[in-house]
């Protein structure tokens, strides 16, 4: 992002709830994720919420539904900034936005694996910082069962296409197994706090598991590359003294960023939907 580091304006409190008005949302990121969420804001598609900007690094000229800004200006003007352009955004701008008193929905959860970046959002204030489902279900019921105690074990699968997955920290040997694989080949097995960071745009998911969970350590994290996963598939195994929990979703790659998942977008929206208080919402 490129803009000066002065976060300019009067900071505004936004440490309670709102009882009336129009939920004046800040959208950074234009890709994948960005143009569906602020397309479906800009068509009036979340009551009580409404597209007042747009950051990016690119010029958008008249693709751009909403006037776009510097991220000092979106902070001034917003009750809500959405972060749907990366990890990176989080770790420079995350604490600037919640410390001007404008709240914070994180997309890219992945930057959690961050311990001192999560102590830092988390303790921020007075805006509020909020983190998406994103892609995989379970995590409400993963993080009420944590008040009744620590989950013994849990384990994540993810499996997708071989070429979403290729990193440049690859070496040849690993390339040429996913590439030449007639079925699933396992890429990496780890914690939730290893992986996301090989995978910053694939992997969010661990993360957000992790989330729910309270600990990044305890989450076992393997990635596996197949070439006929037409579907992006998630399994989350869980559990403990008090149950056993296992979700899995298949959801169709986005089209135009196979990396993720085309469902987030709209895991944003009903996120969205939920912090701009409409009723009916699963909470």
């Amino acid at each position: 992002m490129t803009s000066t580091p002065k976060v300019t304006g009067t900071p505004r409190v936004t440490g309670t709830p709102r009882v009336t008005g129009t939920l004046k949302v800040g959208l950074v990121g234009w890709g994948a994720i960005g143009r569906v969420v602020g397309t479906a804001l800009a068509e009036q598609g979340v009551q009580g919420a409404e597209l007042t900007c747009i950051v990016d690094n690119r010029p958008l000229g008249e693709a751009a539904p909403a006037p776009q800004v510097t991220f000092e200006e979106a902070i001034d003007a917003c009750d809500l900034i959405v972060e749907a352009a990366g990890q990176g955004v989080v770790r420079e701008w995350g604490e600037r936005v919640l410390t001007s008193g404008t709240d914070l929905l994180v997309a890219s959860t992945g930057a959690l694996t961050d311990d001192e970046l999560a102590k830092r959002l988390l303790a921020a204030g007075p805006g509020r910082v909020y983190f998406t489902g994103g892609a995989v279900g379970g995590l409400d019921l993963l993080q009420a069962v944590r008040a009744l105690g620590p989950l013994d074990d849990v384990r994540l699968t993810t499996t997708k296409l071989p070429s979403t997955l290729e990193q440049p920290w690859m070496d040849a040997e690993l390339l040429d197994r996913m590439r030449a694989a007639s079925g699933p080949v396992e890429v990496m097995s780890g914690t939730a706090r290893d992986v996301p960071v090989k995978f910053p745009k694939s992997t969010n998911v661990a993360a957000s598991v992790a989330l729910a969970v309270g600990d990044l350590d305890a989450v076992r994290v393997r990635v596996v590359a197949d070439p006929g996963a037409t579907l992006t598939r998630h399994v989350v195994e869980a559990s403990g003294e008090h149950g056993a929990y296992r979700f899995e979703v298949a959801h169709r790659p986005d089209p135009g960023n196979p990396a993720t998942s085309q469902v987030v977008p709209y895991a944003v929206l009903r996120s969205l939907a939920a912090l701009a208080g409409r009723s009916g919402q699963i909470l």
